[in-house]
């Protein structure tokens, strides 16, 4: 898809109305066709509208808002932060106010009150697209849009492909780190988890008892008879860390210097892009790019 970032939303023939309707025992926002008041679908282009007609059908019809499908034939892109909005205070959780300050483009509440959309022009990596509180949709879905913008972001969607890659493989990117032979669970995405609650996380995870000795900066079972296990146990401590980072080599340096491990010498880069592993074949470093 090749990102037209002339095209206004607004005049793209790709409305829809929608109603909450329970489905298996869950309120559901259910898509209906403007032209028709039957039940749409994000993959039948007969069953969508224009603008003007979306408008026009909610208020005469009394549905619960309008939307917008996004297609392989449109630039936008919507990315859902759900749950990170105080209705009664305004207050945004940081991870979510991170991802609003990376996209910076329009952005508004969504129909709860308690999550935000953010809409930029932009292609979505292939793989995954959702994940915890996050959901990342460039086709094949619809947006509900309420116009209720968020003070302090623009009012245009923008183009930020960049930002929007970076921000997909971080959210979504597969982990490579496995624990004693045995892949470990992706954990919740990581920009929403504070360098205290990773700590604890990693604490309580299946392999605590080797992250705590590591943290603690206890080398045993590191050694060999031509060193101390110093640099061994460094790269397995932040190859832990690496799991719930995303992995984010700043990140997992900032943690690492709090550890018990923590030596002056950790401080120099070509020490941390050194490969310490015997059994690596020379592919294993401390921090990985």
């Amino acid at each position: 898809m090749i990102v037209d970032t002339q095209r206004n939303i607004r005049d793209i023939r790709q409305w829809l109305c929608w109603c909450i309707e329970v489905r298996e025992g869950k309120p559901t926002k259910i898509p209906y066709s403007p032209l028709t008041a039957e039940k749409a679908s994000t993959t039948e282009p007969e069953t969508w509208a224009s603008y003007p007609e979306a408008v026009e059908a909610y208020r005469k019809h009394d549905y619960a808002g309008i939307g917008l499908v996004f297609s392989e034939d449109d630039p936008f892109c919507g990315v859902d932060l759900d749950g990170c909005l105080n209705p009664e205070t305004g207050e945004i959780e940081g991870w979510a106010q991170e991802i609003i300050e990376e996209l910076d483009s329009y952005t508004e509440v969504s129909p709860s009150g308690s999550g935000i959309h953010v809409l930029v022009r932009g292609e979505l990596p292939p793989g995954r697209n959702r994940k915890g509180r996050i959901e990342m949709y460039d086709k094949g879905r619809y947006f509900t849009v309420t116009g209720r913008h968020l003070a302090g972001t623009p009012r245009s969607i923008e183009s930020r492909q960049a930002q929007l890659t970076s921000l997909a493989r971080r959210v979504f990117g597969e982990l490579e780190g496995v624990n004693n032979g045995h892949k470990t669970p992706t954990p919740e995405f990581a920009s929403a988890l504070s360098d205290e609650e990773i700590v604890e996380k990693a604490s309580a995870a299946e392999n605590s008892e080797k992250f705590l000795r590591l943290w603690a900066g206890d080398t045993r079972g590191y050694e060999h008879d031509d060193n101390d296990g110093h640099s061994e146990a460094d790269l397995a401590l932040c190859a832990m860390l690496a799991f719930w980072t995303g992995p984010d080599p700043d990140w997992i340096a900032r943690l690492f210097r709090h550890s018990g491990l923590y030596r002056r010498k950790w401080e120099r880069k070509d020490y941390r892009e050194e490969d310490h592993s015997p059994r690596s074949g020379g592919k294993d470093r401390v921090l990985r790019a």
